[in-house]
């Protein structure tokens, strides 16, 4: 089992930037990839970007040069540093861990990132 605590969600005001961090504990194989998703209210989670522990990223077009995902291996912990947000960004984040090998994938809690004036 793998446990996955996120931080770093708020409120912050149109065109501004935060930074969300996911810890990974438990069983951790070397070998995954560390994601972030969200989920607006009444709309499906939605993929947004992911890491590799050999550092290999992937984006969604919807983030691509203004969210940028990043990771401590030593730490096992995963960030997604968010810039220039707006409204329809506001959405809970979930942090998401996935084995490589065996498939077997884990979610976070989520955090609330909320952005209004």
């Amino acid at each position: 089992q793998v446990q996955l605590v996120e931080s770093g969600g708020g409120l912050v005001q149109p065109g501004g930037s935060l930074r969300l961090s996911c810890v990974a504990s438990g069983r951790i194989f070397s070998s995954n990839v560390m994601g972030w998703y969200r989920q607006a209210s009444g709309k499906e989670r939605e993929f947004l970007a992911e890491i590799y522990s050999g550092g290999t990223t992937n984006y969604a077009d919807s983030v691509k040069g203004r969210f940028t995902i990043s990771r401590d291996n030593a730490k096992i912990t995963v960030y997604l540093h968010m810039i220039s947000l707006q409204p329809e960004d506001t959405a809970v984040y979930y942090c998401h861990f996935r084995e490589v090998l065996t498939g077997n994938h884990y979610w976070g809690q989520g955090t609330q990132v909320t952005v209004s004036s």
